[in-house]
């Protein structure tokens, strides 16, 4: 029998802002045994009442980093947790964490490729753990990311990712704007769809390895067109949560 995860405390060592709504935190855990790209935590939050709540966030970080782990938190307004880790949080807190959780959703260079990479909002975070990960380990595996945000303003880690995709390794990134683009905007400008799909998986053909994560609408309409598509359905790994209007 699997002995339980322990929970165990970790300091608030940065605190990064994404976007208006998103912060990234960076966590010491001098205990932590290591995560693999697209695996998750739990958190825990503990009043001094003694009321807990806790909830799941995907590890941004790659494994590589020693000692630390990184979370993404988007701020869900009314929420009981990311408006108190987007606000009040500061450098120096103590939070409770246990992990890592999950193997389903998960990829390692050393699966090899192509991989397809396809993300809305927030759900680019175990996204961006799996291209951390390629990029230290300096991986070449053929890779493409379709990223849909809502607007230029909320697209998350967008600097990083031009940089990573500056590294002329295999990596090419596909940017939807789903509700308004900027002037001179050259990238796609709908929700992501069969036809969309289709453009960024060519070059990669049917023998890509395909990671989904973001809303459920999102994610049920890019794995069942990449079915259609041709891919194996054991190929298409998928992670969603509720709807956020990406």
């Amino acid at each position: 029998m699997t002995a339980p995860i322990s929970w165990q405390l970790a300091t608030v060592t940065a605190i990064r802002d994404e976007t208006p709504t998103v912060r990234s935190l960076t966590l010491g855990v001098p205990a932590w045994g290591g995560h693999r790209p697209g695996q998750h935590l739990d958190l825990r939050l503990t009043a001094a009442d003694g009321y807990s709540v806790e909830r799941s966030y995907s590890i941004a970080s790659e494994p590589e980093r020693v000692d630390e782990i990184e979370i993404t938190v988007e701020r869900i307004d009314h929420g009981e947790v990311s408006p108190f880790l987007d606000d009040v949080v500061v450098v120096g807190d103590r939070i409770e964490v246990r992990g890592p959780i999950g193997g389903y959703f998960v990829w390692e260079a050393a699966l090899g490729g192509p991989l397809l990479l396809v993300a809305g909002g927030s759900g680019v975070v175990p996204l961006m753990a799996m291209l951390r990960h390629r990029s230290r380990v300096a991986s070449q595996v053929a890779t493409r990311l379709l990223f849909s945000s809502r607007h230029a303003e909320e697209i998350i880690y967008r600097e990083e990712l031009d940089r990573l995709a500056s590294n002329a390794d295999g990596l090419e990134i596909f940017h939807t704007l789903t509700r308004s683009q900027p002037p001179g905007w050259s990238g796609f400008s709908r929700r992501i769809d069969e036809r969309m799909l289709a453009e960024v998986l060519e070059p990669l053909g049917i023998s890509a390895h395909a990671y989904l994560c973001g809303p459920t609408s999102l994610v049920e309409t890019a794995a069942n067109a990449l079915v259609r598509l041709g891919l194996p359905p054991d190929r298409v790994r998928t992670e969603r949560f509720g709807p956020s209007g990406t």
